[in-house]
């Protein structure tokens, strides 16, 4: 069939997922992924987004292909960056002040919501352990945001986070401290850091 060789293709150039998009793009209706999702040949992971039957779809990629303002942030970022040993429960996100985040939450993702101007800042590509790339905040803005907001997490794994930063050959202080000043949590942080450095 030659719809499903067009898929495959496709599929294998994108990790694994499509969206009704890029079919669509291929000359792939709508009507003919709900036909195929009917007849078994594929599996809708998410609203719009696509699978084959026997592939586990990525959840943090397909989350981030529905909502590409979202950034991965706190104890989910901590968890990509090693900084903690939790798996989280449930994925944090950040999203720009304004944003409706109301689907985002009904999927059972925490959200964080910061200034547009502040929103991009730190932002960095990861590797997701299916291999997909996400948007995840850096290691040093991580930081900043898990003191900032220590009050709404565990302050356990915000201040094991630090320990284990501070032990990093890959740290960059200097980068550390600006952030700090930019989220307001200089004091604080340099309290973090004097106890463990």
């Amino acid at each position: 069939m030659v719809v499903l060789n067009e898929l495959q293709v496709l599929l294998e150039q994108n990790s694994g997922t499509i969206t009704a998009a890029q079919a669509n793009a291929i000359g792939i209706s709508n009507e003919r992924l709900r036909l195929l999702v009917y007849a078994g040949k594929l599996e809708r992971a998410a609203h719009g987004v696509y699978v084959f039957p026997d592939d586990f779809p990525d959840k943090m990629y397909v989350a981030q292909i529905r909502r590409p303002k979202m950034i991965y942030s706190h104890e989910t970022a901590l968890f990509l960056h090693e900084l903690t040993d939790r798996d989280p429960i449930s994925y944090s996100v950040t999203v720009p002040t304004g944003y409706n985040a109301k689907a985002i939450i009904a999927d059972g993702i925490s959200v964080y919501s910061i200034k547009r101007e502040v929103h991009l800042l730190g932002i960095v590509q990861m590797e997701t352990m299916f291999g997909n790339t996400v948007n995840v905040y850096g290691i040093e803005r991580t930081i900043c945001d898990c003191i900032r907001n220590r009050n709404k997490m565990d302050i356990a794994v915000a201040t094991d986070a630090v320990k284990k930063y501070v032990k990093r050959n890959d740290k960059d202080l200097n980068t550390l401290m600006e952030m700090a000043e930019v989220f307001r949590v200089t004091k604080i942080l340099r309290n973090y850091m004097e106890v463990l450095l």
